[in-house]
């Protein structure tokens, strides 16, 4: 394998990376929460459109849809019922009840489903290719997996940035009492914030899905992924964490090529590296 095609391995395993990432950048720009359970969450998210596809016999896309709808509306009824009551300056209880959420979470799934590997079906879209130039093709899996990231963190800035509940989300991750006296619900604003974060996670769900086998035990390595690229791209920055993805995929290519075992290593080291010269990350936000 070429150099060249190392990097452009890297930056497609990094779009996946980003989209693992999304949904905890976009909780702890809000709420100065770590959920412990995401990993968890992305894998029950992938079960649940393994079901509803095998259950209704509905494609893939229709699936994705109406488990988004699904965990849009756990999100809100986790924060509203589980994770308001731990809320506060205190950030061990949350730390606590979402690493609870997640063996909870662990365990229901492999009660249901087994700890068989399991992995969602594409059809043709897994191993169809495309060609970018004379000479290099790239999976259409990967890549559509690149752009969706692209996509979702445009969409989320849009948010943030454009509309009225992006700005009740930046007036509470700033000071949520004077929001709260500005009449900005601040229940409802952090239950709207992890709803979201959810239904981001579903893409996730299926973009590695449809790349690797899952089973129930493996949500905290995901986790890992996902804070890792959060961390080096910058806490409190979305396009920093899709950077920090895409230098997360790239390390593991790179230490892949090298020799396979290192692959995984090589990105926890280029972590810590970054954790150590620049522990804010590399594009961290001003309210970070």
């Amino acid at each position: 394998m070429s150099g060249f095609d190392t990097v452009i391995e890297g930056v497609l395993l990094g779009g996946v990376y980003a989209l693992f990432a999304l949904g905890l950048s976009l909780i702890f720009g809000i709420m100065r929460l770590v959920n412990l359970a995401h990993g968890d969450l992305i894998l029950l998210a992938a079960y649940l459109v393994l079901s509803v596809t095998a259950a209704l016999g509905v494609p893939l896309l229709a699936s994705t849809l109406l488990v988004v709808v699904v965990m849009f509306a756990v999100g809100f009824a986790v924060q509203r019922l589980v994770l308001e009551r731990v809320l506060g300056d205190d950030i061990l209880p949350p730390l606590l009840v979402t690493f609870g959420l997640s063996i909870v979470i662990q365990n229901g799934l492999l009660l249901v489903y087994g700890a068989d590997s399991r992995r969602l079906q594409a059809g043709a879209f897994e191993s169809t290719s495309i060609a970018l130039a004379p000479g290099l093709s790239v999976g259409l899996a990967p890549f559509t997996a690149l752009l969706t990231a692209i996509v979702a963190v445009a969409l989320l800035q849009l948010i943030f940035y454009r509309t009225s509940l992006g700005r009740a989300f930046r007036a509470t991750a700033d000071n949520p009492q004077i929001a709260q006296l500005m009449g900005i619900d601040e229940r409802s604003v952090y239950a709207i914030a992890v709803g979201i974060s959810l239904a981001v996670s579903v893409i996730a769900a299926i973009t590695f899905g449809i790349r690797a086998n899952f089973d129930p035990s493996i949500g905290p390595a995901r986790l890992l992924y996902a804070f890792e690229a959060v961390i080096i791209g910058g806490l409190g920055s979305l396009w920093g964490t899709l950077a920090g993805g895409i230098v997360l995929g790239l390390a593991q290519a790179i230490g892949a090529r090298i020799d396979p075992e290192w692959q995984i290593l090589a990105g926890h080291l280029t972590f810590l590296a970054v954790l150590i010269v620049r522990p804010r990350g590399l594009f961290p936000s001003r309210r970070a």
